[in-house]
């Protein structure tokens, strides 16, 4: 049986009644949760900020859409929407957080509510300090004309600008400022394009309440959860091709057998993917079911708390423009103690390395860090832990962006 998603408390709440100020301010944050049920890494992307600003005292609304071709159930075949995985999903999530209040789920083509009504949303819109679309997923005409502010953040960096720049997609329209995790976007050796527009460099937040410290010293695995290819394809651009995880993954397939160390991934891979199956298993990598062990928050947060360590390789668009992107879930593993082996996209010169969060961009790199972690485990916990909380605390990181917006 599950225990209670939201990790709070009576000292808790009291800590935040003594320092809450009075609700006066509204962030709406837009994104596609209810899209990707059983995907609790995804959803763990969201929750950082509905409550990251909750604890900063702000009151939030969390918009999404869901339509009848989005939606599967138990079995998944194709359903309507009340009766799909998605919709009852989706309102665990919510109500498990404490957010049942706080959210509005557009439905269908006719535009049908849960949650919040739609004159409810239009009225907390108007009256709120700024829209957070994440990608760009919100497109209802109506409530992004109530915004006052409507910014733009960019999770996802280097496809949405190159399609902008090749003209094949526009996800920038009629917004008024534009973030993005792309912390080197505006380096001169960063190959993501600007579009011309300015754009303001962040970090994702964790909210460490609800990511603790466990001890690692008795897991046996590296790990990693992540979709194998994902919902892009490579993209040409100026004369390259850039890539997906699985191009830069297939560079490291030799690494548990010229590593002591045993690795273990969380892949969403296709079933009809037989030959790349078979190359992991051959190579020595152990698979788990992502379906398993992402199927709810508290699962994927208990899978990232019970390894040894993370082995993260990254999609190759972020590797080859030197984008300075940093995942979400690694994160989440140095939150939780646990130190990560990253493949560089330029994070050395964002982040302190060597210690608790280690780079790697060749296979002998990658053995390295895996060893040294291995080595001196106590030491890259604490590290790991440590990095979390001076760079990626929500406490930390929302005011940040705030100050960069002028709405500190």
């Amino acid at each position: 049986m599950l225990s209670p998603w939201q990790v709070s408390g009576d000292s808790f709440k009291a800590h935040l009644a003594g320092q809450r100020k009075q609700m006066s301010n509204t962030v709406i944050i837009a994104g596609s949760l209810a899209q990707k049920p059983r995907q609790a890494g995804h959803t763990w992307q969201f929750l950082q900020y509905l409550l990251g600003f909750k604890r900063l005292g702000w009151d939030v609304l969390f918009i999404d859409r869901l339509e009848p071709e989005m939606c599967w159930d138990e079995d998944g075949q194709p359903c309507e929407i009340q009766q799909s995985v998605n919709l009852s999903y989706f309102l665990d999530v919510m109500r498990h957080f404490g957010l049942e209040d706080s959210f509005a789920l557009i439905c269908g083509p006719n535009r049908e509510f849960i949650g919040l009504s739609s004159e409810q949303v239009n009225e907390r819109t108007r009256n709120a300090e700024f829209l957070l679309n994440v990608m760009g997923f919100l497109t209802d005409e109506e409530i992004l004309a109530a915004a006052r502010r409507r910014v733009f953040l960019d999770t996802d960096p280097g496809f949405g600008q190159m399609w902008q720049d090749l003209g094949l997609a526009s996800l920038f329209q009629g917004h008024d400022d534009y973030v993005t995790i792309a912390e080197n976007i505006n380096a001169p050796d960063c190959g993501i394009p600007t579009c011309g527009l300015n754009w303001i460099t962040w970090r994702q937040p964790i909210v460490l309440d609800h990511w603790p410290e466990r001890d690692g010293s008795n897991s046996a695995f590296f790990t990693s959860i992540g979709s194998w290819r994902g919902p892009y394809s490579p993209i040409e651009y100026r004369g390259k091709t850039y890539g997906l995880r699985v191009h830069e993954f297939r560079k490291f397939l030799d690494l548990p057998q010229i590593s002591s160390e045993r690795f273990q991934v969380a892949l969403d891979i296709h079933s009809a993917e037989t030959k790349d199956l078979d190359l992991l298993g051959e190579k020595g990598w152990s698979l788990s079911d992502p379906q398993v062990v992402a199927r709810d928050p508290v699962t994927y947060r208990s899978y990232i708390q019970n390894s040894k360590a993370e082995f993260m390789a990254t999609k190759n668009i972020y590797v080859d423009t030197r984008s300075g992107w940093f995942s979400e879930r690694s994160i989440c593993y140095l939150a939780s103690g646990k130190p990560v082996l990253a493949q560089d996209t330029g994070i050395k010169e964002l982040y302190p390395t060597g210690k608790g969060l280690l780079t790697f961009s060749t296979i002998d790199e990658a053995v390295a860090g895996a060893e040294e972690i291995s080595a001196n485990y106590a030491m890259h916990t604490r590290a790991a832990r440590a990095i979390a909380e001076e760079y990626f605390d929500s406490d930390k990181v929302l005011p940040a962006l705030l100050r960069k917006l002028n709405l500190a």
